[in-house]
């Protein structure tokens, strides 16, 4: 195998084609087969969703490994470094590790498909990171993953798994260019990551779109079971459906939200969790992953003590104090109301609530995102992330002055905008995921 410093294997990741999907699986299929198909050497647990997800992995494979098992996360994408995306036990992968991974994965492209690395006939580098994720696992003795989906889930490089459990955790209008305009189009796309003998998880997002997913999983000869709150309706039998009651929420930014769970195995009773109370659905979504995975009730100890100590980054994050600085990567009007709702908790006094920080990328529903918020901000202050996919911030400022008649504060960059206003008062950094990973990259380091 070539070796390649971890600087040299960004640059050829970064040579590949870097967004976007391919309607086919051949080729994350052609380079996992070149690899000695990885992803056949331990369990599998995959989401999709279009919110939520990564904050449900994150908890899945925290429980996984409470139960003292090997257990691998792959997520995307990264808030600020590439090897983020990879973990196995506690922290993400080195550089090391995550470089010899991504060596595997070029050198199976080369051989491969010569000399097309960066061409439309080469492979994309979700499709390398995957194949170097899954390679990796196997290579640390990885005995269940959890992989999050990147975009969809029919076409989804993930999908190159075959999973013992498919969960879905909710349905919204995003990534509508690729994936259809539809809330039915795009719960169809999701749909297929369930597959013969997977065990699908309903999550509560999928209200409305159950038949869909039902459907599917009656084809693929399989039962699923649902995520819903004490009082809500079940689309399956009550025995197959996870129930969960929120029964404290944060009053304060450090605040914890209580959670009480009922499995299918078994009851877990106030699970704390150092997060806004729409945590509590994914909660009790990863509790329905992690029994589907191992078969049997959850160690509830264990369970207690693993969501307490959870770090979430990048969700509802608190990276500074005296004042507040919290980054958040709502991306998507459905996120952006959720935030919302978690800022009213934090700050019920809407005097004292903090400034928001928008930066959104081109491609996201600005408006949406506006709208969603524009009820408990405070005040709007705009701007631009680093990325050549960015809304500028003039731009931006428009459509806030369109939505609440009053004009933000305008920042070129980030770097201004943090630097002008992480003292100044509390602050919440939003927009997307590239603005809440630049942001916390920038708070830290003016930190240090």
């Amino acid at each position: 195998m070539s070796a390649r410093s971890y600087d040299e294997s960004l640059v050829a990741l970064r040579r590949a084609l870097a967004f976007g999907i391919n309607p086919s699986l051949d080729g994350v299929t052609e380079l996992c087969e070149e690899l000695g198909r990885p992803q056949d050497a331990f369990s599998v647990v995959q989401i999709t969703g279009t919110n939520g997800k990564t904050s449900t992995a994150r908890m899945t494979h925290a429980l996984l490994r409470a139960e003292g098992l090997v257990a691998g996360l792959y997520t995307s994408p990264e808030l600020e470094r590439y090897p983020e995306r990879m973990q196995v036990g506690e922290a993400p992968v080195t550089d090391e590790q995550f470089a010899e991974a991504v060596s595997a994965a070029l050198d199976a492209a080369e051989m491969l498909r010569p000399g097309t690395l960066g061409e439309t006939a080469g492979f994309t580098e979700f499709e390398l990171l995957t194949a170097a994720c899954l390679w990796l696992f196997r290579e640390l003795g990885v005995q269940i993953a959890v992989l999050e989906v990147g975009l969809g889930g029919r076409w989804d490089a993930t999908s190159v798994a075959t999973p013992a459990v498919a969960v879905i955790t909710g349905v919204g209008l995003d990534h509508t260019g690729i994936l259809g305009d539809t809330l039915g189009a795009i719960a169809s796309e999701k749909a297929a990551i369930i597959r013969p003998g997977a065990i699908p998880v309903l999550g509560p997002g999928t209200r409305g779109r159950d038949a869909v997913f039902l459907a599917r999983a009656g084809v693929m000869g399989t039962q699923a079971r649902a995520v819903r709150e004490i009082t809500t309706e079940t689309p399956v039998a009550e025995a197959l459906t996870v129930r969960y009651e929120l029964l404290a929420h944060p009053a304060a930014p450090e605040g914890s939200s209580i959670v009480t769970v009922r499995g299918v195995e078994a009851g877990y009773g106030s699970l704390a969790v150092n997060a806004p109370s729409y945590q509590a659905a994914n909660v009790a979504t990863a509790i329905a992953a992690a029994e589907a995975a191992i078969g049997r009730a959850l160690d509830a100890t264990a369970a207690r003590q693993t969501l307490r100590a959870l770090a979430l980054p990048g969700r509802f994050e608190i990276v500074a104090r005296n004042p507040f600085v919290v980054v958040d990567g709502s991306h998507n009007p459905q996120a952006a109301g959720v935030l919302a709702g978690a800022i009213d908790e934090a700050w019920p006094v809407a005097a004292a609530r903090p400034t928001i920080l928008l930066g959104v990328l081109a491609d996201k529903d600005a408006r949406g995102i506006v709208a969603a918020l524009t009820a408990t901000a405070c005040r709007f202050a705009v701007t631009a992330p680093d990325s050549p996919r960015a809304l500028a911030a003039t731009t931006l400022e428009a459509v806030v002055i369109e939505a609440t008649g009053v004009e933000p504060l305008v920042f070129g960059d980030l770097a201004s905008a943090i630097d002008a206003l992480a003292s100044a008062g509390d602050l919440v950094v939003t927009g997307s995921l590239t603005t809440a990973g630049q942001a916390r990259k920038l708070i830290r380091e003016s930190m240090r």
